[in-house]
């Protein structure tokens, strides 16, 4: 049995994965973590991690939070030897490797994951591919219109993965330095941000060609398309050593 920290238990995703995880034969909650109005069940609920790590002891931990306090929740989490599964978007690259060396100085596994949905992995991965064949992408991503951050943590990674992918083709975009086309990200492939209510989290990825278009896309119709990712995550963290970035490097 795993004891679970959720922090962000107040937001949607915290609140299903809470949820989710209490209904779990493995899983059990330990902590819930939210400045928010909480509280009321069986689970004790804390305004902040300090307060839950004084008196639970997690095996796991479960970020959720909102953008601003991600970064310090991770932080205190794993410098308490926590291992943590971080879902919530808002970490930089220089953020990454200082939570990176928390985790190796105290041997807690970190997984950063910027999409739980299967269907999404497998996009970023036909996009990495794709990339060694296509001079020419850009990305549009809808999201519902409260997502706080812009671009998604998902197209931010998309993109770095067909930036980085071996023989890439990609070139920096015609007119990069207009707003109005969108963000250039990894200095080839511009995102659009859609920002509507009745959306959940969708991702187009279109790469031009002589005469053609090639189309990826992946849409999440709930917040349940996350949850199978989110509980792979969660019993694979407390084996993992050191930074795993990506639900793909978890898939057997």
């Amino acid at each position: 049995m795993i004891d679970v920290l959720v922090a962000g238990a107040a937001g949607k995703m915290g609140a299903l994965s809470a949820a989710t995880i209490a209904a779990q034969d493995d899983l059990r909650l330990a902590a819930l973590v939210d400045p928010r109005k909480g509280g009321g069940g069986e689970t004790p609920w804390f305004k902040d991690v300090a307060g839950a790590l004084s008196l639970t002891t997690p095996g796991a931990a479960l970020e959720f939070s909102v953008p601003g306090a991600v970064y310090q929740n991770s932080a205190a989490l794993l410098e308490a030897g926590v291992p943590t599964v971080v879902g919530a978007t808002g970490l930089d690259d220089a953020q990454v490797a200082d939570l990176s060396a928390k985790a190796a100085a105290t041997g807690a596994g970190l997984v950063i994951v910027p999409n739980f949905a299967l269907g999404a992995v497998l996009v970023m991965k036909f996009a990495a591919e794709a990339a060694r064949h296509y001079r020419h992408a850009e990305i549009i991503e809808t999201h519902e219109k409260g997502k706080m951050d812009a671009p998604s943590g998902t197209s931010l990674r998309t993109a770095r993965l067909m930036a980085e992918a071996p023989g890439s083709a990609l070139v920096a975009p015609p007119g990069a330095g207009h707003t109005s086309r969108g963000l250039v990200a990894e200095e080839c492939v511009t995102i659009h941000s859609v920002r509507l209510p009745g959306a959940v989290a969708h991702q187009e990825v279109v790469f031009g060609g002589e005469d053609e278009l090639l189309t990826l896309r992946h849409d999440s119709l709930s917040r349940r398309s996350f949850m199978g990712g989110v509980l792979l995550a969660l019993r694979r963290v407390g084996d993992i050593e050191g930074t795993v970035v990506g639900l793909e490097n978890l898939l057997d």
